[in-house]
């Protein structure tokens, strides 16, 4: 059985992750827990701004449902991202989870006080990185009422 959004549609994530390896991760974890999404995926925040912006190669890019987003990237790092996210009229309703490595008490913080919505730090066990990935989708996706996009 594939859980989907509401309207029957996919539910539309973008993942904006510079490791390879934790891309993978999260296509299987959403895949093993027969979530049905459409994951887009960009490699820093830069393309994470033009694909929200429908900007360039994004042009016809979905408004995402849900962000999973990593902080520490090249080029624009997730703090920048959050940052220009809040600071958009257009984005700043957007839910993004942050994933990332670390989990000082500092950084979390100071990433919630940019107006996050969830702050989870990555495991690196392969089980629990599948686990944590189905729980982000079984909460976004059977428990959270998301905003639809306004037309």
């Amino acid at each position: 059985m594939n859980i989907e959004l509401e309207e029957g549609r996919p539910a539309e994530i973008l993942l904006v992750e510079d490791n390879e390896h934790d891309v993978i991760l999260t296509r299987e974890g959403f895949k093993e827990a027969h979530f049905l999404v459409n994951l887009h995926h960009v490699d820093n925040g830069k393309r994470c701004m033009e694909f929200l912006r429908k900007e360039g190669e994004y042009g016809d890019a979905p408004t995402p449902d849900l962000i999973l987003l990593d902080l520490n990237m090249p080029v624009m790092n997730g703090r920048e991202v959050l940052e220009e996210i809040v600071a958009d009229a257009d984005l700043k309703h957007l839910p993004v989870v942050v994933l990332t490595t670390s989990a000082h008490d500092r950084e979390v913080l100071d990433i919630y006080k940019l107006r996050c919505s969830s702050y989870i730090a990555k495991p690196v066990d392969f089980e629990r990185f599948i686990e944590v990935i189905q729980g982000i989708g079984k909460y976004w996706f059977t428990m959270v009422v998301l905003p639809h996009e306004q037309k």
